[in-house]
């Protein structure tokens, strides 16, 4: 009789702790989940119902606000029997229900093409009176590195320091990078220093053996990438016949601008010089005179003349030169030469004495220069 009192017992307390306990939700997934973007997740969220729970079924994930300002953002809907999937634009058409009907005990949600922008906590609530019950999951979905970009810098000669870089412009933190040589040896040389944070590589004092290809791959949780660079370490130049080159350079250049210069000044003062010619006006030197004024003043000086002053001698030869004792007429300049009188024959001579009889005057005749300007 006792044993049947203890059965009894047990279960009336099994009936009363069901009608305490209600809704319950039995997901025991982990409740921190890591994606890459683009890729798709299952949010778990499993339930089971007493027989009290007579209520409508209402079913509600949101994306909690980090910020306790700010509201929560419902994501997707169940309730009066109808899914409303499309409930959040920024997630519409990338999020919906795992199973077809939620009311049988599934209300986990399907979120398909991840973005960065996705990252947060969700909230699964599940109501249906008088029962309420709600899980959490923490989504966190990381970008992969991009393909990184593999550069140098300083200057590749022997005896100099130089410095690998790789960086990826993408990539979900903690982003690392790591370097390793594919050619030759694939130890990387002992007088390199690697940053795996900031994914340089420097190479002290480097030498001719440092040359090969290098490869940087730049990794984080959801993914990898990697770009490689060819490393050639050459002879330091000659640096005293570079500088000797370059002076000798600089001054064949200002050599040629002189002497563009000069030439330039020179044809400039040559041509300013013979404007000046061309334009100046000589004072010094009288015009020609006319034939008319030439003759009047050889009359006039042969009358002034002396004829004491001269020899018989001489008086012949200056009876053969033309008569200036009148002056021309205007006709006898514009006489064409065929009309001119002839001058006496060469051979002949005339003396002295006849000339006087035949009224010759004897004249001086003065010496003229070839301007025509008297002597």
């Amino acid at each position: 009789m006792e044993l049947s009192f203890v059965r009894f017992c047990c279960v009336l307390l099994s009936f009363l702790a069901g009608l305490v306990a209600g809704l319950e939700i039995t997901s025991t997934g982990s409740t921190s989940i890591e994606k890459a973007s683009g890729e798709s997740v299952k949010l778990d969220c499993q339930f089971t119902l007493a027989p009290q729970d007579s209520g409508p079924l209402d079913i509600e994930w949101s994306l909690l606000s980090s910020d306790n300002r700010n509201e929560d953002k419902v994501v997707i809907l169940y309730s009066g029997d109808r899914a409303y999937e499309n409930y959040y634009d920024p997630m519409k058409g990338r999020v919906h229900f795992n199973a077809a009907d939620p009311k049988n005990g599934d209300a986990s949600i399907v979120l398909t093409g991840l973005r960065s922008a996705d990252s947060g906590t969700y909230q699964c609530k599940v109501k249906k009176a008088p029962g309420i019950r709600s899980r959490k999951m923490l989504l966190i979905v990381m970008v992969k590195p991009t393909k990184p970009r593999c550069y140098i810098e300083g200057l590749t000669h022997e005896g100099k320091d130089i410095t690998l870089k790789c960086i990826s412009q993408e990539g979900t933190n903690p982003l690392r990078y790591n370097w390793d040589r594919i050619t030759g040896s694939n130890i990387l040389p002992a007088s390199t220093f690697e940053d795996p944070v900031t994914g340089s590589l420097n190479v002290k004092n480097a030498s001719a053996s440092a040359s090969g290809t290098y490869r940087c791959t730049a990794r984080n949780r959801v993914g990898t990438d990697e770009c490689t660079l060819q490393l050639k370490v050459a002879p330091p130049p000659n640096t005293a016949g570079i500088i000797a080159g370059s002076i000798i350079g600089v001054l064949l250049f200002l050599l040629i601008i002189a002497i563009i210069l000069f030439c330039c000044c020179r044809a400039r003062n040559r041509k300013k010089y013979e404007k000046e010619i061309c334009n100046e006006i000589r004072e010094d030197v009288p015009p020609p005179k006319s034939r008319v004024s030439t003759a009047r003043s050889f009359t006039v000086g042969s009358q002034r003349s002396s004829l004491g002053s001269m020899s018989p001698s001489n008086l012949h030869e200056y009876a053969l030169k033309p008569q200036y004792d009148k002056i021309p007429s205007s006709e006898e300049f514009e006489r064409p030469p065929s009309h001119a009188p002839l001058p006496p024959p060469s051979g002949a001579r005339m003396a002295v004495p006849n000339l006087s009889r035949m009224g010759a005057i004897p004249v001086m005749i003065p010496a003229q220069n070839r301007d025509g300007s008297i002597v």
